[in-house]
């Protein structure tokens, strides 16, 4: 029944002189987001509206679900789309769609008119009654409610007219890369995955940094982590993900540092490189997953200190959040099933039985100058041997 569908976005129709670059990215990332979907579709923008029309045959529930992944779409509306032929040519599609849209006739109903076309000889008022009358005539079964109707059928008359009557809801925010570019360090847990989806909605493009340890974790340690951009993908569009072997200056920490600040100083080794490759691909801040109080390493005494060794800033979308808050968006956004395989990542392998949760920031810069004889070299063969991965959501499509 549908050969088309209305976008409506939300904070976008609030912008200035800039709007146009907020549009042109969201028509960017419906395109991506469209390209693995059966069919053809002609995309276009007209008085702060953005249409979708299919060219050829497609799969409609395919086509809703991937622009429901669409950051900055507010709302998806499946359109009739007719040519303005005067008023008794529009009551006719307007009872047409009324009929094959509502087999059950029992509903309640108001008509809803927009004339954005104010050449239109007559005005919104008049058109919603005298719809509201072909309507009542052709179908007797049916009533009006103008307050909390079953059906609210919205006309918009512009340089073509419009007939929908449902909104699909899409996940808000803003099209990626509007707001800048961040760097996430993507474990195989449940919460780095979420903190990325939640900075992307917010308009952020996402590179990623994984840390691997062969052979204490495995080649399905790395898989998982791959699996887990590509599904956070399927949001963001293409990230690139750098995966460092850390074994090495795990181990030289393991050994030289006392075991009850392992993770704090692993972590500020780790934010260290994830820097470096931040300002390599011109990313703005880092992005992490930790969330206030959830392990020894997230007290506000250990988010300071692994801040300290940052010069740029840490984004930390999930810092207020409980740990079932968190577990219900990674199930809403399809990353749960994943982060919860058996597999190890570096952070969980050396694990103190007691970690310092009150870190003293002169302690620890005392025990980092235990590292010192060899730590610079490895840290710069961990940078020059990383590998890239660019991963993409459609090569699962």
């Amino acid at each position: 029944m549908f050969k088309a569908f209305l976008i409506k976005y939300g904070e976008i129709g609030i912008k200035g002189k800039n709007r146009h670059l907020f549009e042109d990215a969201l028509v960017r990332q419906i395109k991506y987001a469209l390209k693995p979907v059966d069919g053809e579709f002609q995309i276009s923008k007209e008085q702060g509206r953005i249409y979708i029309e299919a060219l050829t045959d497609y799969d409609y529930d395919e086509t809703v679900e991937s622009l429901q992944h669409v950051f900055g779409i507010v709302g998806i509306c499946p359109v009739v789309l007719t040519e303005e032929e005067g008023f008794d040519k529009l009551a006719a599609d307007v009872v047409s769609y009324v009929d094959k849209r509502y087999p059950d006739k029992r509903k309640t109903f108001k008509v809803n008119t927009r004339r954005a076309r104010k050449s239109y000889p007559m005005p919104s008022m008049e058109v919603n009654a005298a719809l509201g009358e072909e309507i009542l005539g052709a179908f007797p079964e049916m009533t009006v409610d103008v307050h909390n109707p079953d059906i609210l059928l919205n006309i918009e008359i512009r340089v073509k007219i419009i007939i929908y009557s449902e909104v699909i809801p899409g996940p808000g925010g803003m099209p990626v890369g509007t707001n800048g570019k961040g760097m996430l360090l993507l474990s195989g847990g449940i919460d780095s995955p979420v903190a990325g989806y939640m900075i992307a909605k917010r308009g952020v493009k996402i590179d990623a940094v994984y840390f691997h340890a062969p052979p204490y974790t495995s080649e399905r340690a790395k898989q998982k982590v791959v699996d887990l951009a590509r599904i956070v993908a399927k949001y963001t569009g293409p990230i690139y993900l750098k995966v460092v072997n850390f074994t090495d200056i795990q181990m030289y920490i393991y050994e030289k540092c006392p075991h009850d600040e392992l993770t704090i100083i692993m972590r500020r080794y780790m934010m260290r490189i994830a820097e470096h490759f931040a300002k390599e691909t011109e990313s703005l801040g880092l992005i992490t997953g930790e969330s206030i109080g959830q392990v020894a390493s997230q007290t506000m005494q250990s988010l300071a200190s692994t801040d300290e060794v940052c010069t740029m800033p840490v984004y930390r979308p999930l810092i207020g959040f409980d740990k079932q808050e968190i577990v219900e968006l990674s199930k809403k956004i399809g990353t749960f099933e994943t982060s919860i395989l058996p597999y190890e990542d570096c952070c969980t392998i050396f694990v103190a039985k007691h970690p310092v949760t009150k870190p003293s920031l002169k302690v620890i810069r005392r025990s980092e100058t235990h590292l010192k004889e060899q730590i610079e070299e490895m840290v710069k063969t961990a940078i020059e041997t990383t590998e890239t991965i660019i991963v993409k959501w459609q090569e699962e499509a």
